[in-house]
């Protein structure tokens, strides 16, 4: 039988809800604790290991002790088996602890490496099982996206995709593997409004059936046009006395450039009656502005993956969402976006199976002025 390797970052995707856009850095844990964050790591990998361990109860699992792996592999009825030391401080845990973790479990033979986190996390991945250049070791590895940013392509689509995925590669000796990039930007930068995005190197990532997400793509110069194009619309549709959350992105940047406002071009702003309530606004932020208000969601499609929730934009919560509803949702993409997408769908990730569900079948996407296409949804 073979032997899945698990590593769980416990802080990784905490940023998102409130406006951090990550949790790299020293203190930004803490600080996105005090600003009412709450861990989501633990949560996305049970719903990724109750997949396989339906299927397989008697898996040989090695992982790290207590919150990076072991809790929640027991609380998925999965017997864990521990990394010694890791982490080395007992209840915090560093990157230093991952890379350790991911030398072990290559050391000890594990069949497939199983993470959660986000870019940071499959970087500490990467560098550890850096074999020269920007290749890595023959280890395969699956994310399960549970951070903020997510540009790389080792992850799966959704923490159920990765659990399916999972498991078609352990029950399958045959299973297609394919070099993956990973890519990580400065955070730093990220929170200041600036895109650096870094090709760290490459992982082994199984590919069996739909389950793995494309590398985020960037914006063609000839969208230029055609934002300003569906800015136009947009702002052509809007009705006074109606609250716009608007998402983060170069095609809604166009928006609030459109509407005369000074808008956080990676984070979610609140305008109302062309005026800006809010700006780089947390899940609280809108939960408060848009109780007992009629309001509007805009978000726009992450190129070359397709996502329109649950990527960079986690302040639009599930309980978001529920408040203003799917029919109170605006999609807009440049039509070259669309055709990028091959005939693939858009995305949902929201941490909420249920919602994704609701979410999922076709909408209607916004793609120019006087221009749109029906699209269909997926999770």
């Amino acid at each position: 039988m073979k032997t899945l390797g698990l590593i769980v970052n416990p802080i990784a995707g905490m940023g998102g809800s409130v406006g951090l856009k990550g949790t790299d850095g020293e203190d930004t844990p803490q600080r996105a604790l005090s600003l009412g964050a709450e861990p989501q790591a633990s949560k996305r990998t049970h719903e990724a290991l109750s997949i396989i361990g339906k299927a397989m109860p008697e898996l040989s699992l090695v992982t790290c002790a207590g919150k990076m792996g072991e809790d929640t592999a027991r609380s998925s009825g999965l017997t864990a088996h521990t990394i010694e030391g890791v982490p080395q401080d007992g209840a915090s845990t560093s990157s230093a602890d991952t890379r350790r973790a991911a030398l072990e479990l290559q050391r000890l033979g594990v069949d497939l490496l199983l993470f959660a986190g986000g870019d940071g996390t499959a970087r500490d991945i990467c560098d550890a099982l850096r074999t020269g250049g920007f290749a890595s070791a023959d280890l395969p590895v699956l994310g399960i996206p549970a951070g903020v940013k997510m540009h790389s392509g080792v992850f799966a689509l959704t923490p159920r995709k990765a659990g399916e995925t999972a498991l078609h590669f352990l029950n399958d000796h045959a299973a297609e593997l394919a070099d993956v990039e990973v890519m990580d930007i400065d955070e730093d930068a990220f929170r200041e409004g600036r895109v650096s995005a870094t090709l760290h190197g490459y992982l082994k990532t199984p590919m069996g059936g739909d389950g793995v997400q494309a590398t985020k793509s960037g914006t063609a110069p000839s969208d230029s046009q055609a934002a300003e194009d569906i800015a136009r619309q947009v702002a052509a549709d809007m009705t006074d006395d109606t609250l716009y959350i608007i998402g983060p992105g170069t095609t809604t940047d166009a928006i609030a450039r459109e509407l005369g406002v000074a808008n956080t071009l990676l984070g979610v702003d609140v305008v109302e009656n062309g005026k800006l309530l809010a700006t780089d606004a947390t899940e609280r932020d809108l939960l408060r502005l848009t109780d007992g208000r009629s309001a509007k969601i805009i978000v726009t499609v992450i190129g070359g993956q397709g996502y329109i929730f649950g990527r960079g934009n986690q302040q639009i919560s599930p309980r978001v969402i529920r408040r203003i509803g799917r029919e109170n949702i605006v999609v807009v993409a440049t039509a070259g976006k669309l055709r990028a997408l091959d005939g693939r769908p858009l995305l949902v990730d929201t941490g909420d199976a249920a919602l994704d569900d609701e979410l999922s079948g076709y909408i209607r996407v916004v793609t120019g002025y006087r221009e749109s296409h029906i699209y269909r949804v997926s999770c």
